[in-house]
């Protein structure tokens, strides 16, 4: 009894400095909180670590929470052991956990409590609307001795169930996948039998927590555990560990005959986890699943439930068998263990992540994916047959009305393949099909335009022109005596002259392919704005007929004149 008072003692200074601050909780309250000896473990509660905003679809670090729950004087050196439970909503997980705050408590034959004895912890309910949300961690750190004599800390995680009404596939992914990568033994809580999409979501989920590491070892995690609830086949698969065994090796062997796709998920999942095992529980009940006023009374608790629940809790939490968070093979504290999380929340806070999407919208992608890449490869067939490699030279004017052509067989072709996600969602995709189109047009316009020996020769004809108009500037402004001109324009000659050179050079040679390009953009932008111009004005002032002569009239003479007789 004075080892029981002791604890108590120990517990209740560890949770005072979560007292502080709570203006909602009455001193009488609390009196009758310290005072409840072994039953009631209110004096500590839980604490939200990780908070989820709704609107934003995000999350943050309760960072000030985490530190006085890691930064105990009496726990931050000791090397933790995290137990988090994840999986759906309304699956019983916080039902759960505080079955296991009663087995650290008590830790004795009698853990399981007495059959009147309400279950508190954290908050849980029946009802099919969620009550867990973020992730919560109980704050009292239990300090445990194992078998060898050493001391490690203890850490109860609660996870927000998975796919909920109100929670998106990247919002699952990152809770599920902090929690795997914060806890040494994560139990995979499920409902009757582990189902495919059960195994794709897990692979899922630890790939989003494995991209987030900067290093990725052999095996990144640690222990999943598979708790399969309401367990219906004890005929083929006994209750418990080693009926829970047996049932996962064969549901996640691979076989020579399966699918590569669902061989692929089995391997993923044996290379994330050193030690993967699973405990089939039976269901507790029905009057724990229909009655509204449940409050976890064990006489309501059918006997064959209590009877597995006392096998699996020592399982997971007895001394012999706690496991201590790793990272890299190297065992960390609670101090280490706060810094992580920092780490992995600025991590998941960025956007250096790929977004995960749900199998609908991510079939959807790769479905409109693949009809664009047809339409364009339609396009680019058509449009080689058209100005090709070997192929002449085609004037813009028949090039742009042979694109408009093909741009409309490929979005007719894009628009006739059978699409999932939706009109919306797939005119998406067909905006960036004309998109990209017009971008194929441009490099097949400029690859008909250097077949075009005029077009080619554009860059040194300019440059030449310059050349010639600077040459008969200067002489002309010399021979006038405005000598300053005339050097501006021999000094403009010559820079005209040596571009010439460095262009052939470039051109001949390929090196200097940078100054070449610079050269042609200057030459074509003088052609553009200056030559061009120039020539037009011309060629508006001076009519083209004007400067043919006209053909001088035919005179008849009397030898073109038929003599009648």
């Amino acid at each position: 009894m004075a080892a029981e008072e002791n604890r108590l003692k120990q517990r209740n200074h560890k949770n005072s400095i979560f007292r502080e601050g709570e203006s909602h909780t009455s001193p009488m309250k609390r009196e009758e909180e310290d005072g409840d000896l072994l039953e009631e473990v209110g004096a500590a509660r839980p604490v939200q670590i990780v908070v989820a905003d709704e609107e934003e679809h995000s999350f943050s670090l309760q960072e000030e929470a985490l530190e006085r729950l890691l930064l105990q004087e009496e726990v931050r050196d000791l090397q933790v052991v995290v137990v988090s439970v994840a999986g759906a909503f309304r699956k019983g997980k916080s039902f759960l956990l505080d079955f296991m705050l009663r087995y650290m408590h008590k830790q004795s034959d009698s853990w399981v409590g007495g059959e009147e004895e309400p279950l508190t912890g954290f908050t849980w309910r029946g009802g099919c609307e969620r009550e867990t949300t973020g992730i919560l961690a109980w704050s009292e750190v239990f300090v445990v001795e194992k078998p060898d004599g050493s001391k490690v800390a203890v850490l109860l995680m609660d996870t927000q169930g998975a796919f909920d009404s109100q929670s998106t596939i990247k919002d699952c992914a990152t809770l599920f996948a902090l929690s795997t990568m914060t806890s040494s033994v994560q139990v995979y809580n499920l409902s009757q039998n582990v189902q495919e999409d059960d195994l794709q979501h897990l692979q899922l989920f630890t790939e989003y927590g494995r991209l987030a590491m900067e290093e990725v070892y052999e095996k990144p995690f640690q222990s999943l555990m598979f708790l399969i609830r309401d367990w219906s086949y004890p005929y083929e698969h006994p209750y418990g560990l080693e009926g829970g065994l047996s049932f996962l090796e064969k549901r996640l062997q691979v076989k020579q005959n399966q699918h590569e796709e669902l061989q692929n998920v089995r391997k993923h999942i044996h290379s994330c986890f050193s030690n993967i095992g699973c405990f089939l529980l039976p269901h507790p009940g029905l009057r724990v699943a229909t009655n509204p006023h449940f409050d976890g009374r064990l006489r309501d608790i059918d006997e064959e439930f209590k009877k597995e629940l006392v096998n699996l809790v020592p399982t997971l939490l007895s001394p012999e068998n706690l496991v201590e968070k790793e990272i890299g093979g190297v065992k960390i504290t609670c101090r280490e263990l706060l810094h992580y999380f920092k780490a992995y929340m600025k991590i998941y806070q960025g956007e250096e992540l790929p977004h995960p999407k749900s199998m609908l919208q991510a079939t959807a992608e790769a479905n409109n994916l693949a009809a664009v890449a047809g339409a364009k490869d339609l396009y680019n067939k058509s449009m080689e047959q058209v100005c090709g490699g070997d192929k002449p030279y085609t004037s813009p004017a028949e090039l742009e009305r042979r694109h408009a052509e093909l741009l409309q067989a490929s979005v007719r072709h894009f628009r006739s393949v059978k699409k999932m996600g939706g009109e919306d969602f797939c005119r998406r995709y067909q905006e960036q099909l004309e998109a990209e189109l017009d971008v194929a047009y441009a490099n097949f316009g400029k690859h008909n335009d250097g077949k075009n020996i005029f077009f080619a020769a554009r860059t040194p004809a300019t440059l030449f022109a310059v050349m010639f108009a600077m040459y008969v500037a200067s002489m002309v402004t010399g021979f006038v005596g405005i000598g300053s001109v005339a050097a501006l324009c021999n000094l403009v000659m010559g820079a005209a002259l040596t571009a010439l050179c460095v262009w052939a050079y470039a051109k001949y040679s390929g090196e200097f392919r940078e100054v070449g390009g610079v050269i042609d953009r200057v030459a074509e932008t003088l052609w553009e704005q200056v030559f061009s111009k120039l020539f037009d004005v011309a060629r508006s002032r001076v009519p083209l007929g004007g400067l043919i002569p006209a053909p001088r009239p035919r005179l008849a003479s009397n030898n073109n004149v038929k003599k009648k007789n």
